[in-house]
């Protein structure tokens, strides 16, 4: 009998066995905590680190990475078979998915995983039938990833954006609400805006504001990168037609995972190209995605699930109101985020005086006292921002007002 062609099966076996106990190795090193932190620790934060940042950039534990090196290493070792069809990497995602919709409130028919929630709002705005002279209301508090996308399709096809001022410490819901009410015209085919302000925390009045899109016959579109994962979100419930998320903040899951929502009604106004061959992960109009964050992704959310949104508010709340009243009682410091209440998200914000860079404070705070918080971006205000979550302690509040009343002498 010919043995061209044939393979020495032992060979392969001892091959294969090879493969993946070098790739085993790699993914040992990948997903080691640093050298300094403690083995054994949920999250790899380093020894003196004092991490409160989370509204830039959420910590994601150690059991999300593993299991998401776990996919990627299933993935390799039979790269078709894992990924296409019913292939079980692939069907992991439509798992994430699953786990997306029912932390949302929606159907899993009305949502996309994406890359970040920049990529969700630019979906949601090259997928409209906007034309020249439709207007978009939005506000001056905006993130850009929630605003390019408008300022691209005013620039690309003259859609008109009209932009209405929320000061950092304008914290009455009806006003705001009237504000856009005043600023509606008949040409206003968007209204867009954050479920919980970038800058201050402040959460928006959503349903009010998607009832009154409604009611004029504009669709109501929510940047929610700084709501899901610190406060409940039902998309349902809120009547917006869209919603964009973040998967790296708050849910504390993969860097470079996303989540957009699109109700039933909006489907033939909002039609992003991802969704064009189904709303699945892998389809023939997303292409080959990074399968093993998607996989994250759904680890993360069912984590928090397993949390509970009520418990996860609960302590975010109450980490908030000692950081808030903290620096209140800080001199040469001007809070501008909304006191405890309905209003305040978990992030917390100051305004410092002109004689101190924020950028200065910030090096400073964390070169010499280990502790890590946001810059407000200048065309705000000159400020520092922190945002605790459930990993934070009481001690890592009362170390960071210690290093800032330290820095602001």
């Amino acid at each position: 009998m010919s043995i061209v062609g044939q393979r020495d099966p032992s060979r392969r076996s001892l091959l294969g066995a090879a493969v993946l106990s070098a790739s085993a190795g790699m993914a040992a090193a990948a997903v080691a905590a640093p050298a300094t932190a403690d083995p054994d620790a949920e999250y790899l934060f380093p020894p003196g680190l004092t991490y409160l940042n989370t509204g830039s950039a959420g910590p994601t534990p150690r059991a999300v990475l593993d299991r998401m090196m776990q996919a990627m290493l299933e993935i390799e070792a039979n790269p078709v078979r894992m990924t296409y069809g019913t292939g079980p990497i692939r069907l992991a995602t439509d798992g994430a998915r699953e786990s997306a919709a029912a932390f949302l409130g929606c159907e899993l028919a009305d949502l996309l995983i994406t890359r970040s929630t920049t990529e969700a709002m630019n979906s949601v705005a090259q997928g409209m039938r906007l034309e020249p002279g439709d207007r978009v209301l939005t506000t001056d508090q905006e993130h850009h990833g929630g605003s390019l996308c408008w300022t691209w399709l005013a620039r690309r096809r003259g859609v008109v954006v009209d932009v209405i001022p929320i000061a950092p410490d304008d914290h009455d819901p009806q006003a705001i609400v009237a504000r856009f009410e005043r600023a509606m015209t008949p040409d206003t085919k968007v209204v867009s805006v954050s479920h919980v302000i970038t800058t201050t925390g402040y959460v928006m009045p959503i349903p009010e504001i998607a009832a009154l899109a409604r009611s004029r016959g504009a669709l109501c579109v929510v940047d929610g990168a700084q709501a899901v994962g610190q406060i409940s979100v039902n998309v349902r419930a809120l009547g917006c037609h869209a919603y964009a998320a973040s998967g790296h903040k708050w849910l504390m899951g993969p860097k470079g995972t996303g989540l957009l929502y699109v109700s039933p009604d909006a489907v033939d106004a909002i039609q992003p190209i991802q969704a064009e061959a189904g709303r699945r992960y892998l389809s023939e109009s997303v292409g080959m995605g990074c399968l093993p964050l998607a996989v994250g992704l759904g680890s993360a959310i069912e984590r928090m699930r397993a949390e509970g949104m009520e418990s996860v508010e609960a302590r975010i709340a109450a980490l908030r109101e000692l950081t808030w009243r903290g620096l209140r009682d800080l001199p040469r410091l001007e809070v501008v985020s909304p006191p405890p209440g309905p209003f305040g998200a978990g992030m917390v914000a100051a305004r410092l005086p002109d004689s101190i860079d924020s950028a200065d404070l910030l090096t400073a705070l964390r070169e010499r006292h280990g502790v890590v918080v946001k810059m407000v971006e200048k065309r705000w205000f000159n400020g520092i921002r922190l945002s605790p979550h459930i990993f934070n302690t009481e001690a890592d509040i009362d170390l960071a007002l210690r290093a800032i009343r330290t820095e602001l002498g």
